[in-house]
């Protein structure tokens, strides 16, 4: 299996990899040899993703950003080790193949996985790809039960006992994430303001610990064409580890932007989430509490966190480009997009109609 963010291209000013020192990183540890083509893959803001290519062979690499500071949040080993435990037991995990700690190759540590060749639904939908509403309400369907049983899985069974620590999870989290905003604050935004001390003073009690994705959101899905609403994988687990279930579906449910929502919210969709058979938020977390038989309460809290904590990671991103580290022109508007993302948390705090 493997990985395909879209067709890749060219890469990026200044994200070029070195492909003679990885030709003989590969040769030397997998065997492979011949020329070697990497192109990058479109998708993504954080970690980095490219196609490389040796004569027949295709293998997906992961790598952090060039110049990011926030080491925790780009530790391929982590991403690596994870993948490594759920392969076995979660058929849409990505097989990986290999890990480089050797920073000398490409600059920092990457690791290597199959390719898993599918289509993945962005904000706007491929051309050529019909999506009536009867195929995307069995994709919210799919979408759910893929995300319920990642939750039901033996997290211990697989070796991941000691992944995280799920005591004091969502407490944790809120002061983290926070002082990452803080760190990488370039503009003055009341509404973080707002939504960081709500949040503190409405901590729900924990609904048990599982192994959550922490960014599970339809363009971390790998579909078969053939059959839309089959996932074949799911994506980007950088930021996966064991804590409350319902603080992975509040993140699912800040990227999920419905019909009624402000236009400004649909502009930086992450997903097609309010096509015509779409669930709304609501109906999504009551698909969710069914299929997995969890209480699903505090939502307003847990979708609120869930749009802080996006608004802080594209801060992270927007940081980045404001301090030159990164060249991206995609990143330019990512200022206006916290805005957008505060303002939705701030106006929905205590309203758990969501």
């Amino acid at each position: 299996m493997a990985v395909d963010a879209g067709d890749p291209g060219p890469t990026r000013p200044g994200e070029e990899l070195d492909c003679a020192r990885l030709a003989e990183y590969m040769h030397r540890t997998l065997g492979l040899g011949g020329p070697l083509q990497a192109r990058q893959f479109p998708g993504g803001h954080s970690n980095l993703t490219y196609l490389v290519t040796v004569g027949e062979r295709e293998l997906v690499l992961r790598r952090p950003p060039f110049g990011s500071t926030v080491k925790a949040a780009h530790d391929m080993q982590r991403e690596f080790r994870v993948l490594s435990a759920l392969g076995p037991v979660f058929a849409q995990a990505p097989r990986v193949v290999a890990f480089c700690e050797d920073e000398s190759v490409l600059g920092a540590r990457f690791f290597l996985m199959e390719r898993v060749r599918g289509m993945i639904l962005r904000s706007r939908v491929p051309a050529g790809v019909a999506l009536p509403p009867e195929t995307v309400s069995r994709l919210c369907a799919a979408l759910v039960e893929t995300l319920v049983k990642l939750h039901g899985l033996d997290y211990e069974a697989a070796g991941l006992a000691g992944f995280g620590n799920p005591e004091g999870y969502a407490q944790r989290q809120v002061t983290g994430w926070t002082k990452r905003y803080h760190d990488a604050q370039t503009d003055e935004v009341g509404d973080m303001s707002v939504v960081a001390g709500w949040l503190v003073e409405h901590l729900p009690r924990s609904e048990g610990a599982s192994l959550i994705h922490n960014d599970y959101k339809h363009d971390n899905l790998v579909l078969d064409p053939a059959a839309p609403d089959r996932i074949l994988a799911v994506l980007d687990w950088e930021m996966s580890t064991l804590g409350d279930p319902l603080m992975d579906l509040g993140t699912t449910l800040a990227y999920w932007v419905q019909e009624k929502d402000s236009d400004e919210l649909k502009a930086i969709a992450f997903g097609p989430t309010h096509l015509p058979g779409s669930d709304t938020r609501r109906q999504l977390a009551e698909r969710y509490a069914e299929r997995s038989g969890r209480a699903v309460h505090d939502l307003d809290f847990y979708y609120c966190f869930g749009l802080f904590k996006t608004a802080v990671i594209v801060q992270q991103i927007y940081y980045r480009f404001r301090q030159g580290l990164t060249r991206d022109p995609r990143f330019a508007a990512l200022g206006g997009a916290v805005r957008v993302l505060a303002r939705q948390a701030a106006q929905h705090l205590g309203r758990p109609e969501l």
